[in-house]
This record gives C-alpha cells, sequence and structure tokens, in this order.
C-alpha cells in the first residue's frame, strides 16, 4: 500500500490538492523552483516535495512578490 501514497501526481492531481489553477502550477514551476519532473511532456509530483516546498514558503514568495508587482 506505500506504493500508492508515493505515487507521482498529474499537474491536475497537485492543482486539486493545492487549490489553484493551472496556469498558476506553471508559472510556480517556471518562476518559483516549484518541485516538478517533466517525464516527457507531462509534468509530474510528489506531494511530499510540494508540500515541504510550500511549508518553507515556496507559495508565499511566489504570492508575496505577485502582490509586490502590484503595488509598483
Amino acid at each position: 500500500m506505500a506504493e500508492t501514497n508515493d505515487r507521482w501526481l498529474s499537474v491536475d492531481e497537485i492543482c486539486k490538492h493545492l487549490g489553484v489553477s493551472k496556469d498558476t502550477v506553471y508559472k510556480w514551476i517556471d518562476k518559483y523552483r516549484m518541485p516538478a519532473h517533466r517525464m516527457g511532456r507531462l509534468w509530474k509530483f510528489k506531494k511530499e516535495q510540494v508540500d515541504a516546498w510550500v511549508e518553507t514558503g515556496g507559495a508565499a514568495t511566489a504570492e508575496d512578490n505577485k502582490e509586490q508587482g502590484e503595488i509598483s
């Protein structure tokens, strides 16, 4: 059963997990080093790696930069 908990998640699944859009996920991969792995044309994610990235402020940094850009 451990294998199902440690499986690779798709973009749709990680979006649902985080509650954000696909555009946001792609932007975080490109600009904020969201942990993701390219497999051919597809992006795949380990839930534990993404959760750790969020907990260390990866997503908050992205949102902070967005807000600062709107103020300037």
